[in-house]
């Protein structure tokens, strides 16, 4: 057996299952889910219909790299999205489709580690549980950098010259989850100096890039720092998409790596051997995704509603504030995490995820601690619901 498997942390959901083990929530109170990103608008009809459409090519074996018209649409979006120079992305050489980000995190990871030698992987903490367990499973150890202050990003000032030559992989996760926190430019591009000093690979995982509130302020890309430094072949650039949230599709399970030519080739040669090519009819689907942004900018409005009327009501009554952007709110708890969360479910039926769960313990003590996770996924009607309630739950302590 890998014995990677042995270093395995449970998924935070099965935390959260134990956790509320037991309690009995009133069963005159709808139960309200903020505890998963998982989006519930509607799914935009050109996706649907697409599928649909395709269906027919079942009959077909995909290609791993995928149609040439879906990674035109993919380089054409980046292009536009993230003001890159014209020409600089070759949809060949740049882009690769996967199946979801998840898939394609985990599957990088392996593809990029040499498990003969002493690799770091560094990643925020808290962080996206697929990162930790990506580094274990390839024979990587894990290095937790705090989001505790600092805006929420790791302060990579402190990280040591010895710890930065030992890194194999650096994870950024920007818009963060579950922060909502967004990497400025100038952080990114000393990120990819240093990356180029010390030889290692910047995975950015930008899957929550489109869901922000001031449309003249979207959140920067790595792909989009790197080209404005000069970088514009994208070298030690690796960033990974997904129409999950974007495009409220997370059934899709379509998204994209793109980035540095050398480091997509060798993933490519690996996939090959993965078994991983996304079906024709979902990259038909994609391709209509990629081509439009009226849907986006309707999904975004949708959420701007519900923050604005959700931080409203908890004014006053959680120390929260309005992310940068994504879909989470990140707020302080006024009793331990775990101890709210549990309470929260059984007084009020609503369910939401203990800070420390999706977070290590370190040195300088664990950033999740007394924090909770709200996924503003619900309908607008239930996310004002489960505000009022937490609220009253709040006001009993």
């Amino acid at each position: 057996m890998n014995p990677g498997l042995d270093h395995l942390h449970p998924y935070p959901f099965e935390k959260l299952a134990a956790l509320k083990a037991g309690a009995e929530p009133p069963a005159a109170l709808s139960h309200i889910a903020l505890s998963i990103g998982e989006p519930k608008h509607a799914t935009p009809h050109l996706v649907t219909e697409a599928v649909i459409e395709h269906l027919h090519q079942l009959a077909v074996y995909p290609a791993t790299r995928g149609m040439p018209e879906l990674r035109e649409a993919i380089a054409a979006w980046l292009t536009t999205r993230f003001s890159l120079p014209e020409g600089s992305l070759n949809a060949n050489k740049h882009v690769l489709p996967v199946n979801g980000t998840r898939e394609a995190l985990f599957a990088f990871t392996q593809a990029m580690i040499d498990a003969s030698e002493l690799s770091l992987v560094l990643m925020p903490n808290p962080f996206y549980q697929i990162y930790e367990g990506a580094a274990l499973l390839a024979g990587a150890e894990p290095v937790y950098l705090n989001c505790d202050g600092n805006r929420l990003i790791p302060d990579f000032d402190q990280v040591s010259a010895e710890t930065w030559d030992q890194c194999s992989i650096l994870f950024l996760c920007s818009p963060g989850n579950p922060t909502g926190a967004v990497i400025d430019k100038p952080t990114l591009q000393k990120l990819i100096k240093l990356a180029q000093q010390h030889d290692f690979i910047i995975a950015s995982d930008e899957c929550y890039s489109e869901i922000y509130f001031d449309e003249s302020a979207q959140p920067t890309g790595l792909l989009e720092a790197a080209a404005e430094m000069g970088n514009d072949d994208y070298k030690h650039c690796v960033v990974f998409h997904s129409l999950s949230k974007r495009s409220n599709a997370p059934g899709l399970r379509s998204g994209f790596v793109a980035g540095d030519s050398d480091i997509i080739e060798q993933f490519f040669r690996y996939r090959t051997y993965h078994g991983c090519a996304m079906p024709m009819h979902h990259q038909a689907a994609s391709i209509k995704a990629w081509q439009d942004e009226e849907h986006v900018r309707h999904n975004r409005a949708l959420y701007r509603e519900k923050f604005d009327a959700v931080l409203d009501i908890l004014d006053g009554v959680l120390e929260v504030e309005r992310p940068d952007a994504g879909f989470y709110l990140w707020a302080k708890t006024p009793v331990v995490d775990t101890e709210f969360a549990r309470k929260l479910f059984a007084e009020q039926n609503i369910t939401v995820l203990p800070g420390q769960f999706l977070s290590r313990d370190t040195a300088g003590g664990n950033p999740g601690s007394n924090r909770i996770r709200m996924a503003l996924v619900a309908p607008l009607g239930d996310c004002i619901e489960a505000a009022q309630r937490i609220k009253t739950c709040v006001e009993s302590l």
